[in-house]
């Protein structure tokens, strides 16, 4: 008994440094750090060095516990001017979406299969959504810097299209087993809604104040706090469950809600979090690589390969098209936002359901989906990055890299310490002086500590303590920031020449002939930000006549601080795929006939 206690703890811990490890594959080949995971629990499992693993609920248990830590985590990380701005679209994407994705899969599951129809849609149900931690992981791990409103809007509909399409899988599986009758269905479909999506929503938003006041009101070791927090985020999933509500939907809501409140060792918790995130990531990845038996895959792999390519090229496009349709997208953008629908550890854990439940074609079920999420990792996570840049949606940094450390402070100051190494060629050591709001209280030169009056000017490698508000500490990132790079990218995207946007619009038209304004004293910012809706956001152009004036940095509210100028622009890329840019001329007429029904009202 101890024998094989000790042995289940060594392969545990084996494959999970093993995975660890072999992450530096991942960034020196550029392949998606998931896939790397999901391999090592293919190598070591049943095909591969013969450890077995076939237990059904064990793989859906931890999976489920994984799956609740990681939607925590991302909805604590999301901003919520972030979720705000991408809100409508996400949550429009993330129903409507993956619906329309599941009915798509499930008709050509249907004729590639031949599965019944329910069990169709049941196959389109457990691949219907993105998976948070894939997208999480590609976007903010794979340092892809892309414009804000895409990056919100994929980020909020990877985390809460998980728990839609967790409910239309366990509903369909219900109704399978039980047999319902299909005149039943659609009131079934509503009351399984309500029930599981309004109440994992109120027991989210209830569970995140609740969280919130239970940091800021213990007197606790600071090591404590964050499992305080992951046991009332774990306590909130077991409630939800237990009542027939969405855990998953739940715990993401209570994240969101405790992430954007102040929270006593915040950033401890950060820390924290992002390591259980890692270890659960893992965990469920190696976790179901080592539950599949990829010798059964060749049986299926010609129809698997061709849902994939369904689900990919057609059925994700096609959904994201008709849901994005009456919001003002790019085409580009739009195209970005269907690309990046990467199937991952979600659909694995859904696919262990109809194995539970004793489907007969259940095994047959689970080895299509393992075989869309290889593919969808190969194809889509390999392509991610060469995909944006190819669509002109990667902006170029406006500041280079920064070395510098948040320090928590006790209590609920309302200052931050933060530590900045001074490198070369940053403002600082070119002579800026640091704001008087920024308050140095530490020099460190040469091993030897100084007071901030007695080290004089700032030198390259000094170390700097200062205490500043956290609103501020994006500003002081600029004047310890290393140059930005000068490529030939970043004019192509902010233009050849900067632009002063206090100058006029009569200073702009007379310098480049350009027709008069209505009213030429009119500020340039002022007037971008007009055309732009009143928020700005790094990326946004605005014509004007034979220029362009491009927005190359903004204010944490969305006002312009810095504008390039580009001279006769080229057209921007399209999208390579002539159905997708059908779809969106449709989704043009649609929108404007519904702005002009609108006006009439």
């Amino acid at each position: 008994m101890l024998e094989t206690m000790y042995l289940t703890i060594l392969v545990g811990a084996g494959l999970v440094m093993a995975a660890v490890f072999t992450t530096w594959i991942a960034f020196r080949v550029g392949a998606p750090i998931l896939l790397i995971f999901l391999v090592v629990g293919l190598v070591a499992g049943v095909d591969g060095l013969g450890l077995a693993f076939a237990n059904a609920p064990a793989a859906y248990f931890l999976g489920s516990i994984a799956l609740a830590i990681i939607l925590f985590d991302s909805g604590f990380g999301t901003k919520i001017a972030a979720f705000r701005q991408a809100a409508l679209p996400a949550i429009v994407l993330a129903t409507l979406g993956v619906v329309l994705t599941t009915a798509l899969v499930g008709v050509a599951a249907r004729i590639v299969f031949g599965l019944p129809w329910l069990q169709s849609f049941l196959l389109g149900a457990i691949v219907s959504s993105t998976d948070a931690a894939a997208v999480f992981f590609l976007l903010r791990v794979g340092g892809i810097h892309l414009r804000d409103r895409v990056r919100a809007v994929l980020e909020v509909e990877s985390g809460c299209n998980d728990p839609m399409a967790i409910f239309l899988t366990v509903t369909l599986l219900e109704l399978i087993t039980t047999h319902t009758p299909e005149a039943g269905l659609t009131a079934t479909f509503a009351l399984a809604f309500a029930q599981q999506m309004g109440l994992g929503f109120v027991l989210g938003l209830a569970g995140g104040f609740v969280i919130v006041r239970l940091v800021n009101r213990l007197d606790l070791e600071s090591g404590l706090y964050p499992v305080v927090v992951l046991a009332a985020s774990l306590v909130l999933f077991g409630i939800a469950g237990a009542i027939g509500a969405s855990g998953f939907l739940a715990v993401y809501v209570a994240g969101l809600i405790a992430g954007n409140r102040r929270l006593r060792e915040a950033l401890t918790l950060r820390r924290f979090q992002d390591g259980a995130t890692w270890l659960a990531q893992i965990a469920m990845f190696v976790v179901f690589g080592l539950f599949a038996t990829p010798s059964e895959f060749p049986q299926i792999a010609l129809q698997g390969v061709a849902l994939a390519i369904f689900l990919i090229f057609v059925a994700r496009p096609v959904a994201i098209w008709l849901s994005l349709a009456l919001f003002r997208f790019q085409r580009e953008e739009t195209a970005f936002i269907a690309w990046v629908g990467l199937r991952g550890a979600v659909s694995l854990l859904l696919a262990v359901l109809p194995l539970i439940a004793l489907l007969p074609r259940g095994q047959e079920i689970f080895n299509a989906a393992f075989i869309i999420v290889l593919a969808s990792l190969l194809i889509q996570g390999w392509t991610i990055r060469p995909m944006a840049r190819q669509l002109g949606l990667i902006i170029p940094p406006t500041i280079g890299p920064v070395d510098k450390v948040e320090l928590e402070l006790p209590g609920t100051a309302n200052h931050e310490l933060v530590v900045y190494h001074v490198v070369p060629d940053s403002p600082v050591a070119r002579g800026e002086r640091i704001p008087r709001w920024a308050r140095p209280s530490l020099v460190i030169r040469r091993g030897q500590s100084m007071r901030p009056q007695y080290a004089g000017r700032i030198e390259s490698d000094d170390y700097v303590y200062l205490f500043a508000s956290p609103r501020n500490i994006r500003l002081l990132d600029r004047l310890f920031a290393s140059p930005a790079s000068l490529e030939e990218d970043d004019k192509d995207f902010f233009g050849e020449f900067y632009i002063d946007t206090d100058h006029t619009l009569g200073e702009l038209a007379a310098a480049y002939g350009i027709a008069p304004f209505e009213d030429p004293s009119t500020p340039i910012g002022t007037y971008m930000l007009r055309r732009l809706g009143g928020r700005a956001e790094i990326g946004d152009r605005v014509p004007i006549g034979p220029v362009e004036l491009i927005v190359r940095d903004t204010t944490e509210d969305g006002a312009i601080l810095a504008a390039g100028l580009a001279v006769a622009p080229e057209p921007h890329p399209v999208t390579p795929w002539p159905v997708l840019s059908n779809v969106t001329d449709l989704a043009a007429i649609v929108r404007a006939r519904w702005d002009r029904l609108r006006r009439r009202a």
